[in-house]
């Protein structure tokens, strides 16, 4: 079986699940104890911190455990709604294409009486910084915009975005959950008061993530209980889930360049060989993207199925497209970029890692064409496309 939906998750590396069972053997006492059980595990829940932030250029302090990416979204979010509320400021800027635990959480928002702006996303997948400059405004509390998108996987221009927030006194967070372990971060050589990720992108454990706050920023927690965490997030913290991410995190970046420069080889093959299939489009810009996504359109077929067929042909990918309330309902990400519904539905995500390899590639490119000519000659619709009774969208 082919994996090719690390964008989705990744699997345990071996660094990380080493470091893990050691915490779980060896550091099983309460960080928060004053006898040497708990002081061993406050000592490991330190190094595991500082080595988060070295992989981020933070401080250590400036890192909070969390949950997972949407905890720390969340927080983000909610954290910097409540400190401009106090300030007179109730306006957030963010984008079209954000990840649901941001667009859910300003729904949340707007329901509590804050406005929120949506910056257009243009058909490339990116952002454009004079849409940022346009609508900041002077009640403006927050911008969040995701480091890189977990769909098309273009890459925003984050260090531009940042800039312009710090230059006008606005607060910026990014969703980094896709990019973190994958591409370089510098948080302060980039302007960002606030970041989210989330361990399980980067071959560490489900269920753990860090929310990296600058110095300075306030920041109130979700969870209330215990002194957890500077008091920013109560909860006995989960050391082996967190010894576990910041192995991986780490190991990551001491092979960023290398990981990248293989899996982005492999991405360009992909892109090369399946923009050769008829009637078909790359999603977003080639360029600046992920080193592992790939995600397509395939005119006159439905996500579900090729997913399903590529399953049996040993495949494992997902689709734009997603099951909501027993309704099917195109991709949010793929409609901001200006797809219609009926080529939204048919899309593709590959998403790669540095276990991928070039055999892998050359079945994908092998077996991806072969199940889109089969849904199309079953397909009505691709039958009207072919007679010319309605007109082709992607040409």
């Amino acid at each position: 079986m082919i994996y090719a939906d690390n964008a989705a998750t990744t699997p345990v590396s071996p660094a990380a699940r080493a470091a893990m069972i050691d915490a779980m053997d060896k550091l099983w006492g309460n960080p928060s104890s004053l006898y040497t059980f708990g002081q061993l595990a406050e000592e490991a829940l330190s190094d595991a911190r500082a080595r988060v932030a070295g992989c981020l250029g933070a401080e250590a302090g400036e890192i909070i455990f969390t949950s997972g990416g949407s905890e720390a979204d969340n927080q983000a979010l909610r954290s910097a709604a409540a400190f401009g509320a106090k300030k007179g400021k109730k306006h957030i800027i963010s984008t079209a294409f954000e990840h649901h635990a941001i667009l859910h959480t300003l729904d949340a928002l707007k329901a509590e009486g804050f406005e929120v702006t949506l910056l257009p996303v243009h058909s490339d997948g990116l952002v454009r910084p004079e849409d940022l400059v346009a609508a900041l405004r002077p009640d403006t509390a927050l911008v969040s915009v995701m480091f890189a998108n977990n769909e098309i996987g273009t890459i925003q221009p984050i260090a531009r975005l940042g800039e312009i927030c710090r230059q006008a006194g606005v607060l910026f967070h990014t969703d980094a959950v896709q990019a973190a372990g994958h591409i370089a971060i510098d948080v302060k050589a980039m302007n960002i008061d606030m970041l989210s990720l989330s361990g399980h992108k980067f071959h560490g454990p489900k269920g753990v993530g860090a929310l990296y706050v600058r110095r300075g920023v306030p920041v109130q927690p979700l969870i209330y209980g215990g002194a957890q965490e500077r008091r920013r997030r109560a909860g006995t913290e989960n050391l082996p889930a967190i010894a576990g991410m910041a192995a991986a995190l780490e190991e990551a970046c001491a092979h960023l360049e290398e990981n990248a420069a293989k899996v982005s080889a492999l991405r360009d093959r992909l892109i090369a060989g399946l923009s050769a299939i008829p009637h078909a489009a790359l999603n977003g810009a080639a360029e600046p993207r992920l080193p592992g996504n790939v995600n397509f359109c395939f005119e006159g077929i439905e996500g579900e199925s090729l997913l399903l067929m590529l399953d049996e042909a040993g495949i494992a990918a997902s689709s734009g497209s997603a099951c909501t309330s027993g309704s099917l309902d195109p991709s949010h990400v793929l409609l901001a970029i200006g797809r219609p519904h009926e080529v939204a539905h048919g899309s593709l995500r590959l998403s790669l890692s540095e276990a991928n390899t070039d055999a892998d590639v050359e079945h994908i490119l092998k077996e991806v064409p072969r199940v889109v000519d089969y849904l199309r000659a079953c397909s009505p619709v691709w039958d009207e496309l072919e007679k010319g009774e309605r007109s082709y969208v992607i040409l």
